[in-house]
């Protein structure tokens, strides 16, 4: 189910919706949200999963209280390109860090296909030493700048695809197709080592992330170029979060119900997992999801007024 609408707002024209940003090589993802937010009068945001400074492409940007619905999108499959340069691997995975190992590249290209097809599926993988995930409360990138290491458990990835663009010389490009949690850096890293010629991220580009695509998506200087009106019409509903997920519509009573954070039974089975929910002129409502019983129970709902849109004819 879709909407025409351009984005949703509070009776004071407060915004509330999504600014899918094409992010640029060298800002964070929180320079870049907070240059969003500025764009926008200094609404409360969020974003939906960090970009190294480095990487570019989709960071789609949450405004007022569409920050509620951010946390589908980090469940998400997403989509990269990643440039993997042969040859060298570093201790960060990209271009950055320092260099571990140097290596024979020549027949590396031959065997890519094979190699590429032993990362394609599940997998187990070793976050690098350079992230954000945390240890004893303190990121490990933390560590990582101190000269200090720290043990890591593997975590279970699934690599949907894993596909060669292209490949030259002591260069490859990849598009890759993995569920969250998946570091690019650590998979080009691992590719290096079982090649036997180490390699890193040289460049890196988010495409996809779940139904949204950075074809949809502005830089930061195209957006702050745009009049004001215009500006706005680039924020998104935020339902866009969770397009990959059904749509159910509630009658006037069960929508009001949900808006007050009570389960309601439906009149056919709810499938296990999320829902998006609608009141049937289209509104928006919010979060939903089985729960005992059968019953359609709320997650996460927008603020509405109760009885207004919904009042009997």
């Amino acid at each position: 189910m879709t909407t025409d609408r351009s984005s949703d707002a509070s009776a004071s024209g407060a915004v509330e919706g999504v600014v899918l940003l094409d992010k640029a090589a060298g800002m964070s993802s929180n320079a870049a949200l907070q240059s969003v937010r500025r764009l926008f009068g200094g609404v409360k945001g969020g974003h939906t999963g960090t970009l190294d400074p480095l990487a570019t492409g989709l960071l789609p940007v949450c405004l007022g209280a569409a920050t509620k619905f951010a946390g589908v999108l980090l469940e998400t499959d997403k989509t990269y390109e990643a440039v993997v340069a042969l040859g060298l691997a570093t201790t960060t995975g990209d271009a950055e860090g320092e260099a571990l190992f140097r290596g024979r590249v020549e027949g590396c290209l031959e065997r890519m296909s094979e190699t590429l097809a032993a990362f394609t599926g599940e997998i187990e993988q070793l976050p690098p030493m350079f992230s954000a995930i945390k240890h004893r409360g303190r990121a490990l990138y933390r560590y990582a700048r101190a000269g200090q290491s720290v043990e890591r458990r593997p975590r279970r990835v699934t690599i949907h695809a894993l596909d060669l663009i292209a490949g030259h010389g002591e260069e490859v490009t990849l598009r890759i197709h993995c569920s969250k949690g998946t570091y690019i850096r650590s998979l080009a890293h691992d590719i290096g080592e079982r090649l036997g010629c180490g390699a890193h991220v040289s460049a890196l580009r988010r495409t996809r992330i779940g139904a949204l695509a950075v074809a949809q998506a502005l830089g930061l200087e195209a957006l702050a170029g745009l009049p004001d009106v215009d500006r706005r019409k680039q924020v998104l509903p935020a339902d866009v979060l969770l397009s990959q997920l059904p749509a159910v519509v509630l009658d006037q009573g069960s929508a009001n119900a949900v808006l007050q954070g009570r389960p309601v039974a439906l009149d056919e089975p709810l499938g296990a997992g999320s829902v998006r929910l609608y009141a049937e002129d289209g509104q928006f409502l919010g979060l939903g999801a089985r729960g005992e019983q059968g019953l359609l129970c709320p997650k996460r709902m927008r603020a509405l007024p109760l009885g207004v849109l919904y009042r009997p004819a």
